[in-house]
């Protein structure tokens, strides 16, 4: 029997298992033993603590493993092995940061992590060095080198790619925390593809609510990957972010639906949301002269889709004026930054339907 009011489990982060492997480390570097449970401290103050799944000694060093758990949240990471190698470095060294296998290396500026350095974002850096800093303060000298098991593999269903991080996955964490469904992982994506874009000079970039309207809108423009932000149902996160961060011009391309979404004021474009109003789609129709029977039948249409081939078949497309709808809906939340903005609608099979702004008008 499903509950569907249970609160959802939280998870940790790779930011937090990293810490938690590298804090066993260097404790049984350090000759104190394996902590297993080992507790870490998180960014807002609370202690958690971790088992280990495995821990060993090596030539010169001591490494130690964390399980991911990524509580309810469909996290590719989740069960993933976290091992951190821990060995002493020459003085005056610090913590040094080495990418083992399955984590990646930064290939491309606008990161919060420059070019050449491993894929370790800052937050986690920071709760590794105040897990090895002793109880005097003193940071040690030493080199802490990161692997997730199968993590290049799962780097491919990431993002990261397109970010230019090779190799293998991000340690990521900004709480330590996973907040299930939060979304806060694919929204800060969108953030550093801007960031991305940014930092290469582009001077085009395009948010896609899917594989569909991303490959039409690429193979419109020919943008570089670097220009496409996989926006998904996050319009809001992606124009929220351009709006304080402007790019000279963006477009948004999505299917018939999602961009009705936009039109009627949504920003976050997910089902869940909320549907589309059909009332508000017919007096569309009817504001572009559709008889009473096409704006009746519209608004009873069982989907978007639906409502939009009637409207096609009586020769009362509705495309334009949803385009329209969506564009100015994308402006305002833009308030005036200086981007230059065009939405284009697709349907099912990738064929541009309408586009609204300064887009090249197909054939």
């Amino acid at each position: 029997m499903e509950h569907p009011h249970t609160p959802l489990r939280r998870g940790w982060t790779t930011g937090s298992c990293a810490t938690a492997a590298a804090k066993a480390a260097w404790q049984a570097l350090c000759g104190q033993g394996f902590p297993d449970p080992v507790t870490i401290t998180l960014p807002g103050g609370q202690d958690v603590a971790f088992a280990l799944a495995a821990h060993g000694h090596g030539p010169d060093g001591a490494w130690a493993e964390v399980v991911k758990d990524a509580g309810d949240d469909p996290d590719v990471t989740h069960g993933a092995h976290v091992r951190v190698e821990v060995r002493r470095a020459p003085a005056g060294s610090g913590v040094v940061f080495r990418a083992g296998p399955g984590v990646g290396t930064v290939t491309l500026p606008g990161l919060p992590i420059p070019p050449g350095e491993p894929a370790i974002n800052p937050v986690p850096r920071r709760m590794i060095r105040k897990a090895l800093t002793g109880a005097d303060g003193h940071e040690p000298d030493v080199e802490v080198t990161i692997s997730i098991a199968g993590g290049a593999d799962m780097a491919r269903h990431t993002l990261n790619g397109r970010l230019g991080i090779v190799g293998g996955l991000s340690v990521l964490g900004t709480t330590g925390i996973v907040v299930p469904f939060s979304c806060a992982a694919w929204i800060d994506s969108i953030h550093r593809g801007v960031d991305v874009a940014r930092a290469l000079g582009l001077p085009h970039v395009a948010g896609c609510t899917g594989d569909v309207s991303e490959r039409a809108t690429r193979a419109l423009y020919a943008l570089p990957e670097e220009a496409m932000l996989e926006m998904g149902d996050f319009a809001g996160g992606l124009l929220k972010y351009l709006r304080r961060h402007p790019v000279p011009r963006v477009t948004i391309g999505g299917g018939v639906a999602k961009m009705t979404k936009l039109a009627q004021g949504f920003l976050d474009l997910h089902s869940r949301r909320g549907q589309a109003d059909m009332g508000r789609l017919a007096a569309l129709a009817r504001g572009i002269g559709a008889p009473d029977a096409l704006v009746d039948a519209i608004a009873q249409a069982h989907s978007v889709a639906a409502a939009f081939a009637l409207a096609a078949e009586a020769g009362y497309p509705l495309g334009p004026v949803v385009a329209r709808g969506a564009w100015q809906v994308a402006c305002d939340v833009l308030a005036g930054a200086p981007c230059v903005l065009d939405v284009l609608l697709f349907d099912r099979a990738g064929t541009l339907v309408a586009g609204h702004g300064p887009y090249p008008v197909a054939g």
